[in-house]
């Protein structure tokens, strides 16, 4: 993962989701961290009916920037002081709805991870970035990490991968976990939902796909679970809870995890939740 990408609103959960990201690059690869900040202002709001009006509408927009590229260069000094030697830290500003702003950001800067917190401001009446985790996983063209609000980074030793085995080898991003893990250490834990009990008497088609994934998954040593809950999301953060992992993974399968957290009631039970970071992979 060479290139991090923080969303920034200028909440707590904001920046501690930036906070995470810098600590976060003790423990990999990463070169670059960009701290970016969206803002959207309608044009419809720079008609105002006479030229004074006009010109104080201008002068508090210019206003609002400045203040914005002070906020963001305040950040990126704190940042720089606790990122590895020889991280980049700098500073984007775009005057863009948050959705178009990620997109093209990824795209220009050829982000690998992109962090959020997991709760934002509301400020000017709009929706802070809270209100957007879903719409930007989904819009995202690279991975998107959620960071609880308050959590603390540690180093992460163990990963829950939530994983419903269907379609394992279609749809298993093993490069961008290999990107993420690379030569680290981690210890992966693989866990299914078994609502209905069919791992006990499994087709072979099934036992094909496990035998897929623990093919791909081999180099990593990782451990299995199969565990009941009528929920899948709170089976497995209360599983990642229980085995003190830092880091819940949530691969993109048709029925899996990820598929539940693109549902906007979801994302409230995450946000409230989750008590250590999702990432969501593409």
């Amino acid at each position: 993962m060479k290139t991090y990408l923080v969303l920034i609103d200028f909440s707590e959960a904001a920046n501690n989701a930036a906070h995470f990201a810098a600590a976060l690059s003790q423990q990999t690869d990463t070169e670059e961290i960009i701290l970016m900040n969206a803002y959207y202002i309608s044009p419809y709001e720079d008609m105002l009916p006479n030229p004074d009006m006009l010109m104080l509408r201008e002068q508090e927009i210019e206003e609002s920037v400045t203040d914005r590229l002070n906020q963001l260069a305040q950040l990126k000094r704190k940042l720089q002081k606790m990122v590895r030697s020889g991280v980049k830290v700098r500073t984007r500003l775009n005057r863009s709805h948050l959705l178009r702003a990620v997109v093209d950001a990824v795209t220009e800067d050829n982000v690998d991870l992109v962090f959020l917190g997991s709760k934002g401001n509301s400020s000017l009446g709009q929706p802070g970035i809270g209100s957007h985790v879903v719409k930007v996983s989904k819009a995202s063209p690279a991975p998107v990490i959620v960071v609880p609000p308050g959590y603390k980074y540690k180093l992460i030793d163990q990963a829950v991968i939530a994983c419903d085995f269907k379609q394992v080898t279609q749809n298993m991003p093993m490069e961008i976990l290999h990107k993420l893990l690379g030569r680290q250490q981690i210890k992966l834990l693989v866990v299914n939902i078994d609502r209905d009990g069919r791992h006990a008497n499994a087709d072979a088609g099934q036992l094909a796909q496990e035998s897929a994934l623990h093919n791909m998954l081999k180099n990593y040593h990782p451990h299995y679970y199969f565990i009941n809950s009528p929920n899948i999301i709170k089976g497995i953060l209360n599983f990642a809870e229980e085995h003190r992992a830092e880091m819940v993974i949530a691969l993109p399968h048709r029925y899996s995890f990820f598929q539940s957290l693109m549902h906007s009631s979801i994302s409230q039970q995450l946000a409230s939740n989750s008590s250590v970071p999702v990432l969501l992979l593409k």
